[in-house]
């Protein structure tokens, strides 16, 4: 007998966790159960990641009538920011209550969820940023390193290159804009800007991104520069992972699609919607992963 045709879905629990918010699904036979949380990076904080997840499975038991035992024991697929290699994973997977898990960094749930099954390639760009490319079913990866060591072109990226231009302006080396005198009066001048750096968040800096999106689209010389670097970085590297001219390229997360009309022409015509987001992404591998299970009990 074919192993897939023996195996019969049941119910998975997925999570999807970032800098920003962390969602929680079970899919059972009916409609998709959701919930939705703060933060959960378990490089940023791995407590307050664990706490919040903790909290989120309550949740879902609670909407889902099922007892936390027995949602513990159904195949899950974790896909967190801030899992950088083999040991964070296996300490995560030791800290939640499932006894069948997968944990995995949050990349390979924003891939599938945005392509399926299509080749093309994913800039992702949350609070932190990654690329990654599906290509004849191979996957590659590239980013999602982190607030210090990398994430160009994220919102936290973005935030902290616009107080950097400012500083930039109160020196001279540049002219002031508006969104340099927003941001001076925002955060109480050049000294207030040094305060708030020394102790934000990646979630704090990624909060200041909105207004540099919107003061570039009304042409403001210092809020285009920081876009269009950050573009420029997207751009330079999806070749690198094996774009070519008419494969797909979808951005996601909250800021990315802010850049499609910053790409070089080329790549602005293969821009496409994703066909779901990460949190689907993870729950079509939590399917898979429950599958494996169940071929390997046959």
């Amino acid at each position: 007998m074919n192993h897939s045709s023996a195996y019969m879905p049941g119910p998975v629990v997925a999570i999807d966790g970032g800098g920003t918010r962390c969602r929680l699904a079970l899919r059972g036979r009916g409609a998709d159960i959701v919930v939705e949380l703060g933060s959960a990076n378990v490089t940023t904080d791995f407590d307050a990641a664990i706490s919040e997840i903790s909290r989120g499975l309550e949740l879902l038991s609670a909407r889902a009538g099922i007892a936390l035992d027995k949602l513990a024991s159904l195949p899950a697929y974790v896909g967190l920011a801030g899992v950088a290699g083999p040991s964070v994973a296996e300490k995560v997977a030791e800290a939640l209550p499932f006894s069948h898990i997968r944990v995995e960094d949050d990349r390979p749930s924003a891939l599938v969820g945005a392509l399926g099954a299509r080749d093309g390639v994913v800039a992702h760009c949350g609070t932190g940023s990654f690329l990654a490319a599906q290509i004849n079913k191979d996957q590659r990866f590239a980013g999602g390193w982190g607030p210090v060591l990398g994430d160009p072109a994220s919102a936290q990226w973005v935030g902290r290159r616009g107080l950097t231009l400012a500083l930039d302006a109160v020196d001279g080396l540049r002219g002031h804009s508006a969104y340099s005198q927003h941001v001076l009066d925002k955060l109480s001048g050049a000294a207030g800007i040094v305060q708030f750096a020394s102790t934000a968040r990646p979630a704090d800096f990624g909060a200041l991104a909105p207004a540099i999106t919107a003061y570039a689209a009304e042409g403001d010389a210092i809020a285009l520069q920081v876009v269009r670097e950050a573009a420029n970085s997207i751009a330079e590297l999806l070749p690198i992972l094996g774009w070519k001219s008419g494969m797909a390229i979808c951005l996601t997360g909250g800021i990315a699609p802010q850049y499609a009309s910053y790409l070089p022409h080329d790549m602005q015509s293969c821009v496409t919607a994703p066909a779901g987001e990460p949190l689907s992404g993870a729950l079509s591998l939590a399917q898979a992963f429950s599958e494996e299970i169940a071929n390997e009990h046959l």
